[in-house]
């Protein structure tokens, strides 16, 4: 009787401490959970300052659309937001954490603004709106299949950041939708900018520079996160000092546009390896990139507005466009172990999505009205 009565002790002692056990261990599981989402929350509030201050206050440069910029900002930011995660709420897609579903939102709201760009000033306020109805939805798309590799057709590819799949995504289908979004009126009317604009474009840039390792590291592992915050910072500061050598070099003096531009450059290359590249590789990624877009901005430009028969207002295609693609490429010299082929073919299958995308959506957007008088607060709002 004792006996059974000593086994039956120890098999309880047994029990409950492998109970207690699991216990501790799920409070644990729950309290590292909890650390986690309370910092991608925390990022999730920096990339909202990008979107709507940093990209407003980017885009004012234009001299009299200044109250337009930032209201359009506003508007872009709310519709796409609610309509990713209505869309993704589907249950097609793959889910995630409540907060992580948010941040892809501010993503997709990110490249929108980034398309919407290339447009600005030319379409009237409800345009936008239309525009982001339209965007999100072909945006998913391609991140369903270049990301997800739904189709199990490209395999993984490298692009945290999003250099590929946000901003070369974003600038095409923006070049793309302004072919039927500029007239040959358009054409012939000058964007005017003065100190003040610039100022407060500069601004702009400043905060998106201050908060873009954020939005690179928002969704890394978290022991990932140091070393993606200072490779960020390190492309920034190459982009900036190169901008700034460009800039002299082909104009001969500063030109405030390309500060507040081409030396955010460094952040959209250094995407695709923001956690992957040593501190050396992001410091030549940040360079190239700057001197790419200064290039762009201060040569290239004019002549691929002429060739495409456009005006790309905030130069998207010279700062995201051709700095997102470099990013893209050089991430298979700088990844190990990377899948070289999916590699190119996310890129390739990125940039037909988005100019088919995108011509589609210009054409629609354009059918709600056109008008000649452009750049101009006044036809927007009260004196």
């Amino acid at each position: 009787m004792k006996k059974h009565l000593l086994k039956f002790i120890v098999f309880s002692i047994c029990m409950i401490g492998t109970a207690v056990s699991s216990f501790a261990q799920e409070i644990e599981n729950t309290g590292i959970s909890s650390i986690l989402e309370i910092q991608q929350y925390n990022r999730a509030i920096h990339i909202m300052a990008m979107l709507l201050i940093g990209f407003g206050f980017l885009m004012v440069f234009v001299k009299k659309y200044g109250r337009s910029a930032i209201t359009a900002t506003f508007l872009l930011v709310s519709v796409s937001i609610p309509l990713y995660l209505a869309v993704k709420s589907m249950g097609v897609f793959h889910q995630t954490s409540e907060i992580q579903q948010f941040i892809l939102a501010e993503f997709g709201a990110a490249s929108l603004l980034i398309a919407a760009g290339a447009i600005l000033g030319r379409i009237k306020m409800y345009q936008y709106m239309i525009l982001g109805l339209l965007f999100i939805p072909f945006y998913i798309f391609n991140e369903f299949i270049v990301l997800d590799d739904h189709f199990n057709f490209i395999g993984t590819i490298a692009d945290t950041g999003g250099s590929i799949v946000i901003h070369a995504f974003g600038a095409i289908f923006g070049i793309s939708a302004a072919i039927s979004l500029t007239t040959k009126a358009h054409r012939k009317i000058p964007i005017e900018a003065d100190a003040t604009s610039d100022r407060f474009s500069l601004l702009g840039s400043m905060i998106l520079w201050v908060f873009w390792p954020s939005f690179c590291a928002a969704l890394v592992p978290v022991e990932a996160i140091p070393h993606t915050v200072v490779n960020v910072f390190i492309a920034l500061c190459g982009s900036t000092i190169a901008t700034y050598i460009a800039s002299v070099k082909i104009r001969g003096k500063i030109n405030a546009a390309d500060i507040a531009n081409a030396a955010l450059a460094g952040g959209v290359a250094i995407g695709a390896t923001c956690d992957h590249a040593s501190h050396g590789e992001a410091m030549i990624i940040g360079l190239i990139a700057g001197a790419i877009s200064t290039i762009g901005f201060a040569i290239f430009q004019a002549k691929q507005e002429k060739f495409h028969k456009i005006i790309d207002t905030c130069g998207v295609s010279n700062l995201h466009g051709i700095p997102g693609i470099f990013g893209g490429f050089a991430a298979i010299l700088v990844v190990d172990g990377i899948d070289a082929a999916a590699q190119v073919k996310g890129i390739v299958i990125t940039i037909l999505i988005a100019i088919v995308s995108g011509l589609i959506t210009g054409k629609v957007v354009s059918l709600f009205g056109k008008t000649d008088k452009i750049y101009d607060d006044e036809n927007e709002f009260e004196d």
